[in-house]
């Protein structure tokens, strides 16, 4: 039984080895069809896992690991979660040991093209057929802030949207808002209707009483220059709430 369980712990520790020094080796050094650019060529960007896809924006690793296990080390450091890296600071991004300023910049940059790639389709006169609609040309705007933000979607009769306007920035509980800055931009903009959102940093997608009164204000106010208050979407960093879908207006 004793000679048994050397034999695994040996087994165990040579496997080990091999990770390690597979880890430490050189992309360049990989087989052809291991290397992310070159699986990427071959068989599309879809075939590469999250560690690839960053191994290659950082472009090289340290001389302890290579690219794709440096990335690996940088997503274990929050879960594997790529939500929350894209929130990261560029001083966090630091923290894990061979991430310099250069390369979590370089990093930054792209989720943050990423993000600003899916936010592109408001300006591509969707038509909001729901609130899920709604909620997915809004969510990559302001689900991931970490302070609360005021957007409307500015809708014509097709109700496709014409424009989005971010109307105030607040901190991390609330944002003033504007009644009459908001009806400027729906009549500058020959506006048929509308539909307003704000986000919950907390996660807590239930309204307020605040968010509940501003909601009738603003609806009475559109009201009257013939405008149609839609919804109110409140967005959470993984979910939403529609004033619309749930009788609130």
């Amino acid at each position: 039984m004793l000679l048994c369980d050397i034999s695994l712990a040996r087994h165990i520790k040579n496997v080990n080895e091999q990770m390690k020094n597979y880890n430490n080796t050189p992309i360049k050094n990989w087989s052809v069809e291991d290397r992310p650019r070159e699986k990427l060529l071959q068989y599309g960007i879809q075939s590469l896992s999250n560690a690839e896809l960053i191994g290659i924006i950082l472009g090289s690793g340290t001389r302890e690991m290579n690219a794709v296990e440096l990335a690996r080390q940088l997503l274990a450091s929050v879960d594997n979660n790529m939500q929350e890296l894209g929130r990261m600071s560029i001083d966090m991004m630091k923290e894990t040991k061979g991430i310099g300023s250069a390369r979590a910049i370089i990093l930054k940059a792209a989720l943050e093209l990423g993000s600003r790639q899916k936010a592109t389709v408001i300006d591509e006169r969707v038509a909001i057929t729901g609130s899920r609609v709604a909620y997915e040309m809004l969510a990559p705007l302001v689900g991931k802030l970490e302070h609360e933000e005021f957007w409307i979607l500015i809708l014509n009769r097709a109700n496709k949207v014409i424009k989005s306007e971010k109307i105030s920035q607040g901190g991390l509980t609330g944002t003033v808002i504007d009644t009459r800055i908001i009806l400027k931009h729906a009549i500058e903009k020959r506006a048929t209707s509308l539909i307003i959102c704000h986000n919950h940093p907390s996660g807590n997608r239930k309204p307020s009483e605040a968010d509940i009164s501003i909601t009738r204000k603003i609806k009475e106010a559109a009201k009257i220059m013939d405008i149609k208050l839609i919804d109110h979407i409140i967005v959470t960093e993984n979910s939403y709430f529609s004033f619309a879908d749930e009788g609130y207006l």
